[in-house]
């Protein structure tokens, strides 16, 4: 038996407890993640925003492709299945924060660090992740107990705002949205010998994505502003970058393609596209992207939003703004989804990269639930 990782949003934890808990499903792009998992096997559910670990589903069956949705709503977007029995479901004040002293010590990825790293994040960046064996017997334990002597964890004011949930009714369907805070204001910082960093992380980013297509057998594209610094960090010989894009699209269409941080194109077609967020507003990449799918809402194009997992949880805010969710191809957040700096680091060190395909990305990108 082994124990995979099943993350649930606040809202997709509260369809899932008014269902008779029997099906559990992920997204197209877990296909083959999938594949792997075995009758027998757990799911240790954890849910985010709460970072809570709230249940334990045994697998009966599956994986089988069904897009009847499953919690009576339209546009279903989870129509990877499996047959579960739910063994621990635990109420959110009853779910067990990752943050508690047991659970934090008692984990391989959280015990060496302090409680305010944000270092383990990765282990529960996406679903469907095989958790270590001694883990997934650790947390299963804890769960069991709970389920029989409950300990309350009671939901403070701050949880309470992460599970407020705003809402937008398109023609078609009704969206979950976010409505950032107002960010603190931004002391103006005096010129060190540092000021430039994180703009020499940006440019390093840009070279990783480059390297990473490149092997795979992809044309790059990055914006001429950006290119000679790119290929300085890049140190290949054998780098190539294209000097236009071979696209059939109006000026203003092609202009704002030009800008996006790297592109990877096969042929004439444009596979994926990344914008690489290093600055505090998590903001100007995200409206090029918007932009662009505004601009061509047929584009059969993936769009990732690169940034340090310190992050995440802004990019997520920013991609499912309001107004983000009435472009005419749908919602942005169905379209894009972030990738942090360490997934790519991981996907680079991949063996025999040239002959992957570039779906592997998306067993390391996370949507905004």
């Amino acid at each position: 038996m082994a124990y995979y990782i099943d993350l649930f949003s606040p809202e997709t934890y509260r369809a899932f407890s008014n269902s008779d808990r029997t099906v559990s499903g992920f997204r197209p792009r877990h296909e083959s993640l999938a594949k792997r998992i075995l009758p027998g096997d757990t799911f240790v559910c954890y849910v985010t925003k709460l970072s809570r670990w709230i249940g334990l589903l045994r697998v009966d069956a599956g994986p089988y492709e069904d897009s009847t949705p499953i919690f009576a709503t339209e546009n279903d977007p989870f129509s990877i299945r499996f047959k579960v029995s739910s063994e621990v479901w635990l109420d959110l004040e009853k779910a067990v924060p990752i943050h508690d002293e047991e659970i934090w010590k008692g984990l391989s990825f959280t015990r060496e660090l302090l409680h305010n790293s944000i270092a383990w994040t990765g282990k529960v960046r996406g679903s469907l992740v095989r958790l270590e064996d001694s883990d997934g017997e650790f947390i299963a334990q804890v769960l069991r107990r709970q389920l029989l002597t409950p300990k309350l964890y009671p939901i403070d004011e701050q949880d309470r705002k992460k599970l407020t949930t705003h809402t937008i009714v398109r023609s078609d369907k009704v969206v979950s949205v976010s409505v950032p805070d107002d960010p603190p204001p931004v002391e103006e910082a005096a010129s060190t010998p540092d000021t430039e960093a994180p703009e020499r992380e940006s440019i390093r980013m840009q070279a990783l994505i480059a390297q990473i297509g490149h092997q795979m057998g992809m044309s790059i594209w990055i914006p001429r502003s950006d290119r000679e610094r790119v290929l300085r960090e890049w140190k290949d010989s054998n780098a190539r970058v294209l000097d236009r894009l071979p696209l059939n699209y109006d000026d203003t269409t092609l202009k704002t393609i030009e800008q996006i941080d790297v592109l990877w194109l096969r042929n004439r077609s444009i596979i994926r596209a990344f914008e690489v967020e290093h600055t505090t507003s998590i903001y100007s990449g995200i409206l090029r992207m918007a932009d662009l799918l505004a601009l061509q809402p047929n584009m059969d194009i993936n769009v990732h939003i690169v940034a340090p997992v310190a992050k995440r949880e802004k990019v997520f805010q920013e991609i499912r703004r309001p107004v983000f969710s009435l472009l005419d191809r749908g919602p942005l957040a169905e379209s894009c989804t972030y990738l942090p700096y360490d997934a790519l680091r991981d996907i680079a060190q991949l063996k025999h990269l040239e002959h992957l395909s570039d779906k592997v990305l998306d067993e390391y990108s996370e949507e905004a639930e």
